[in-house]
């Protein structure tokens, strides 16, 4: 266990106030949560069993206070927070803190390399196990439980180590590793990933989001740095393999250490990436003997150092907005989610394509977790400054939604961290689900809902910034 400390600025919506005349309080912790090796890995559609440990997986937390006024964001190494554990784990951060359930954010960075807890695919591989061994071998170990553990305790300890900070903030600029991944192809189709040098492409059906959103925490008075909250959008499946990992942020935050010294904490939350990778299609060279998470970080860094100099000091205004969208779900009917569950023992063979695979998988996990035909998007938005907000929000995003986001945005920087308190999959444009492909068949919610929600962010932050 490691405890680092940090702090950061909230109010509720509801709206909850600090008396600005105040100090603000910031305190941080990171916590291991790193699972014994031989549970089930996340990210693809097929089973990988952990074989060990490139690097910890943690639960990094920050707690806010100003005056009476108090939040916390958490950011797990993890590929998404289930549902029921992100409620559960912020009614317990809230019980042990204080801090009110709508001013705990609890977020994943979407690490493609660290465990399978939950969902539909888990659910399957695991009765698939107990059917065949009479329980389980991969679930030993209950994670979920060590998790709401582990993230309660991080919470717990960030507020023990607030402490006054000075708070800087700024946007970066870097277009050396994001890339949107889907393509306008020659037959009008549009797809994901169509592969290095394919002949076949026109041009991405959209675009990156360059913005590398930052926030420097120092010691009050002294402006010695403490940490960072780096927020970009760019996924984390730079990986791959068997062994946990918490992906490129953890050489962001190596690099960062190797500047600011081993009590500096560098804190990620994954930007609204979901059409976006790391992979260039013009470039059959990109990576040659390299591994790209190493590169991905260090030249992330790069990009976070040089906006350190530039950033601006900020006057703490802290406040937290709150809000709740309720969009439908998609619907099957019960011979489709039949047929669907017959087809998730074809998961991960060659027996049913891909695409058809990921639409079994999404039709079941619709009719086990989504049976009311809606699901809720919380919207939460902190208020730092009058010049700076962090939006959270649920679901892999898809990036203009984020830019719409920003553009419509009161706040010179806005910081926008997707797969909050729940993960609802993908939550793509009405555009994107008329051009199809991968996300969109991948997406639990109907088309609109996105748009839904970022109405409800925008509204927020008009509301907070006055």
């Amino acid at each position: 266990m490691r405890y680092v400390w940090f702090c950061f600025a909230i109010v509720t919506l509801v709206f909850s106030g600090a008396s600005f005349a105040q100090e603000l309080k910031v305190g941080t912790a990171a916590v291991d949560i790193t699972p014994p090796v031989g549970m089930r890995m996340s990210g693809y559609f097929n089973e990988r069993l952990s074989t060990g440990v490139r690097d910890p997986l943690w639960a990094k937390a920050i707690v806010f206070q100003q005056g009476e006024t108090k939040g916390a964001i958490v950011i797990c190494d993890l590929i998404g927070i289930e549902g029921k554990l992100g409620s559960q784990a912020r009614e317990s951060i809230s019980a042990k803190t204080g801090i009110p359930v709508e001013n705990i954010a609890v977020c994943a960075t979407h690490s493609h390399t660290g465990p399978l807890y939950a969902g539909s695919l888990r659910n399957h591989l695991h009765d698939v196990a107990v059917a065949k061994h009479g329980k389980d071998p991969a679930e030993e170990f209950n994670f979920p439980a060590h998790v709401l553990a582990k993230v309660t305790e991080a919470a717990q300890a960030a507020q023990a180590a607030a402490r006054p900070v000075d708070l800087k903030a700024g946007i970066g600029d870097e277009r050396r590793i994001s890339f949107n991944r889907r393509f306008h192809m020659k037959d009008g189709s549009v797809r994901f990933n169509p592969g290095r040098k394919n002949p076949d492409i026109i041009q991405p059906a959209g675009p990156i989001a360059p913005e590398v959103g930052v926030l420097l925490f120092s010691e009050s008075g002294t402006q010695k740095p403490l940490a960072t909250l780096t927020n970009f959008a760019l996924h984390l499946d730079t990986l791959g393999g068997t062994e946990y990992s918490a992906d490129y942020p953890y050489y962001l935050e190596k690099h960062l250490k190797q500047k600011f010294g081993d009590s500096f904490v560098s804190i990620f939350g994954t930007g609204t990436c979901g059409d976006i990778n790391h992979i260039d299609v013009n470039d059959e060279k990109q990576f040659q003997g390299q591994v790209p998470t190493e590169v991905i970080g260090g030249k992330l860094a790069e990009t976070v150092l040089s906006t350190v100099e530039k950033l601006e000091p900020q006057k703490p205004k802290l406040s937290v907005g709150y809000a709740a969208v309720t969009v439908p779900t998609q619907t099957y009917s019960k011979e489709q989610v039949e047929k669907a569950a017959a087809n998730m023992f074809k998961i991960g063979t060659r027996e049913l394509s891909f695409l058809d695979q990921v639409e079994a998988n999404k039709i079941v996990d619709i009719s086990q977790s989504y049976a009311e035909g809606a699901t809720k998007l919380e919207v939460q938005v902190f208020r730092l400054s009058d010049d700076t907000a962090i939006v959270c929000l649920p679901g892999e995003v898809f990036v203009d939604l984020g830019l719409a986001i920003k553009a419509a945005s009161p706040f010179k920087n806005t910081l926008i961290i997707e797969l909050a308190n729940t993960s609802p999959a993908y939550i793509p444009t009405r555009k994107a689900f008329a051009e199809g492909s991968y996300e969109t068949v991948n997406s639990r919610i109907t088309p609109g809902g996105g748009e839904k929600m970022v109405e409800a962010a925008i509204d927020l932050l008009k509301s907070i910034g006055k």
